[in-house]
């Protein structure tokens, strides 16, 4: 991660002056460590009274489920378990361990509880599938006749927010930080493109960082800062019913809760005890929006600003549903309730990092109670040590595309979430809106050919035609279950079967790219990334981003198109962040994916396919590969690159999108004497796979080095200095390993995130898998502790131990013949 963005003055200060704007759990936490780490100048502003300043973290109800498929956002959550449980005040812990219980009352549920116990092994979260007659144990108040099983997780609990944020005030307090209450922003100084001061009602106060840590107020001080904060701040139902003598002497009145907080989930819903009653929360209801530019402050707000008056109508129907769970309640009342209000954004992940537009200014914002102290301890890293100990690129500022910033998508995406929050998702299901949103010059001609559209950044990405359905008969492949089988289908095989036989064409236009041009350009790169880009116009290089600790950034690859010219292959928005916040003034960087195309044209027959529709030489000898031409194709001026992601001879080709048509149309009517077809992301996934290709985001990230992901031949430390190379030197041998695995069922199939045992015992989990049709096999990569060819170890698929075997790779093609020919 990128270091923070100060000036030289700043860096030199012993003790930069912070000011955090928020006095909720986030801020708080923030405040504590960072004045732990030596910053102890620092200021937390809130516009409300303390302890309980009227925003999220002061009604919030504390249940702490760790376990979900983000490994960052589990880990997060395990921390704050971790430290409000060493946090006492007034004798009581801020964290009370009363376990966790997720009930099941549907197939599909108790599926993918399956599926949640493995997410818990991977990431270290103690989990316990268990029947009916156990939640009954656990719950008493349930009724088991409803349920088909539950997963328990005895560490969660319930956090004592108000409490939490007491004592971290305390400790940073000691240190040397100041909380002020009844402070009002009103805006944010700077001097050029850095931040300088906070002004408040009460006082304007200096600052070299500011942090943005507001909750749902985060975009009106983004507004103040001329930065973006995409969130949606929503309304959520939370109600207490009236005291049930089932409960009565069942509780101590200061802890309130001795059983699991409980998630009904096929419901929408969530339970707590409150001594002698129970406490409901509901995401059942109709998205509630509220604009943060008018809610109120806190002097003028009914009862405080985050909370809105309970709509009875919205929360009648959740009300039958837990009667019908609970029997109990059929004699109980709500006797209280409020729509109290907290932040979404479009894909339900926290805001965190600096911006690069208005230095010095730092966001901590749409981060819930659950992960608030795993938060702010990495955010609090970024900021004094430079890169945070975690990969965070979920929860980056510039994960998002400029397309999905609009108001519109943001108010709209961000309803979603809050819908889908207890949803079953899969890992491949995309949004049901807006779209399509993006789309590359190619897209009526997919649509022609029954392109099956997924969606990423945006983007409508085709997975698979069903025009290349005859072509899967005579195809034999192991059926599938019905997860799976969920955006999936056996065309893959025969477009991957194509692809290897004859000739295919590949949309890659959502594949990020980047020109990068001036008299400074290669050694700026240079400097940037890991392998040696001083080659002779017309190379193409593949290298990656490393940050200071020598942790992967991204993986990137490098076409010097002209002594001061190079095209640069990336994979998202933070690639281009993060070189435009080093790059010199020689050096100009432009983002050219939206205005232009890309088609890989891929298969033994490309070269037939390709030759005659130009002037230029493509055979291997005159056009070798990981090589580059401007040339053209027919009418269409294209840059063509040797490059093959899929293990194929093959070409991707550049045009502006105005000729993208013209490239696509040109390449299909040439096409048709080889047999060409259009192929999707399925079968490239797969045939990546079975090459060893890694995916960054997937297989490696800044947790990683290259060496121990198996991308050390893009590192020459003999090229001279650059970002990362430091660190490398001092990199023993690696304890683990990006390992490739074959499942050794024909039959078998994983998706990913499985936990992955050695001896019996969990040791890594996998990050990409998919059938490797070439193989007959399934193909999963996984971190594993290093292990010798032909290991035998198991992977858990919902609850199924499905035995694999430790493969040398590439498993294809290891001589690389038929890329080089």
């Amino acid at each position: 991660m990128s270091r923070p963005d100060a000036s030289a003055a700043v860096r030199a200060t012993a003790r930069p002056r912070v000011v955090v704007i928020g006095a909720g759990i986030v801020g708080c936490s923030l405040a504590d460590e960072l004045t732990a780490r030596g910053w102890t100048d620092v200021t937390v502003l809130d516009q409300g009274p303390l302890p309980a300043p009227g925003g999220s973290t002061s009604h919030a109800p504390g249940l702490v489920f760790r376990t979900g498929p983000s490994k960052t956002l589990t880990a997060f959550a395990k921390y704050t378990v971790e430290k409000f449980g060493s946090l006492e005040v007034d004798g009581l812990s801020c964290f009370h361990s009363v376990g966790g219980l997720e009930l099941a009352t549907t197939p599909e549920r108790w599926a993918d509880l399956h599926r949640k116990a493995g997410f818990a092994t991977s990431w270290g979260v103690r989990a316990e599938l268990v029947g009916p007659e156990r939640c009954k144990e656990l719950w008493p108040l349930v009724d088991e006749a409803r349920l088909l099983g539950g997963l328990y997780t005895p560490e969660d609990g319930l956090a004592r927010a108000v409490p939490a944020c007491r004592a971290q005030r305390e400790r940073a307090r000691a240190r040397g930080a100041r909380f002020l209450d009844r402070h009002t922003v009103t805006g944010i100084e700077r001097d050029g493109d850095r931040v300088t001061a906070v002004v408040t009602d009460r006082g304007t106060f200096p600052a070299d960082h500011v942090v943005s840590a507001a909750g749902f107020w985060g975009p009106v001080i983004g507004r103040m800062a001329g930065v973006d904060v995409p969130l949606l701040p929503l309304a959520h139902q939370y109600a207490k019913t009236s005291p049930l003598p089932e409960l009565a002497g069942v509780n101590d009145p200061r802890t309130e809760a001795s059983r699991p907080i409980l998630r009904f989930q096929d419901r929408d819903l969530y339970f707590r005890e409150h001594t002698d009653r129970i406490g409901i929360g509901s995401y059942a209801h109709r998205p509630l929006p509220v604009d943060p530019f008018t809610v109120p402050a806190y002097d003028d707000a009914e009862e405080m600003p985050s909370s809105y008056p309970f709509t009875e109508e919205d929360f009648a129907p959740s009300w039958e549903e837990c009667r019908w769970l609970m029997p109990a309640l059929r004699a109980a009342e709500i006797e209280e309730g409020f729509n109290g209000v907290f932040s979404f954004t479009p894909d339900g992940m926290p805001l965190l990092g600096p911006s690069r537009t208005l230095r010095g200014f730092w966001l901590a914002e749409a981060v819930w109670v659950t992960h608030s102290a795993g938060v702010a301890k990495a955010v609090a890293e970024w900021m004094v040590e430079g890169r945070p100990s975690l990969d965070l690129h979920e929860c980056e500022l510039t994960r998002f595309e400029d397309a999905q910033r609009s108001p519109a998508y943001v108010a709209e995406r961000g309803a979603q979430q809050f819908i889908e929050v207890y949803d079953v998702i899969h890992p491949l299901q995309p949004p049901a809106e807006p779209r399509p949103l993006r789309v590359s010059p190619f897209h009526a001609r997919q649509q022609e050919l029954g392109a099956v559209f997924l969606e990423g950044g945006g983007w409508e990405r085709p997975h698979w035609y069903e025009a290349n359905a005859p072509l899967a008969k005579g195809i034999e492949v192991p059926p599938r279950d019905a997860w799976a089988a969920r955006h999936w289908s056996p065309i893959a095989a025969a477009e991957a079967r194509a692809t290897r036989e004859g000739v295919a064409l590949y949309d890659m236009t959502p594949l990020r790219r980047l020109e990068v041009a001036g008299p400074g350009s290669l050694a700026f790169l240079q400097r940037m990334t890991s392998n040696n880009l001083a080659k002779k116009p017309g190379s193409v290089t593949y290298t990656l981003l490393l940050d200071e600790a020598g942790g992967i950034r991204s993986d990137l690859t490098v076409a010097r198109l002209a002594p001061d010219r190079l095209q640069v292959g990336a994979n998202s928005p933070a690639d281009l962040d993060w070189l435009l916040r080093h790059a010199p003034a020689d050096v100009h960087l432009r983002d050219i994916t939206s205005g232009t195309c890309c088609i890989g044209v891929w298969g033994p027959l490309a070269r037939a396919l390709v030759q005659p529709l130009t002037h230029d030489d493509f055979s291997h000898e005159a056009f070798g590969y990981f090589k580059a031409k401007e040339t053209h194709i027919g009418h269409v001026p294209v840059t063509a690159m040797r490059l093959s992601y899929v293990g194929e001879l093959g070409w991707e080709l550049y045009t502006t999108a105005d000729l993208g048509l013209r490239l696509w149309d040109t390449l299909w009517e040439a096409g048709r004497a080889h047999g060409l077809i259009a192929a999707g992301r399925s079968a490239f996934n797969s045939l990546r796979l079975e090459k060893g290709y890694r995916a960054w985001g997937h297989d490696m990230t800044t947790e990683h080095n290259p060496y121990e992901a198996g991308v050390g031949f893009a590192v020459r430390m003999n090229k001279g200095d650059f970002v990362g190379r430091s660190a490398l030197e001092g990199v023993g041998a690696p304890t683990r390993r990006l390992t490739a695995l074959l499942l050794d069922d024909p039959a078998a199939v994983v998706l990913g995130k499985e936990p992955v045992y050695v001896d019996g015992a969990p040791a890594g989990y996998v990050t990409s898998a998919s059938y490797g049709y070439t193989l007959g096999r399934c193909v999963a990569y996984a971190w594993l502790p290093p292990l010798e060819t032909g290991t035998g170890v198991h992977v858990e698929y919902f609850g199924e131990k499905v035995p694999a075997t430790v493969a040398e790779e590439p498993l294809f093609d290891p001589e690389m013949t038929r890329i080089r020919r």
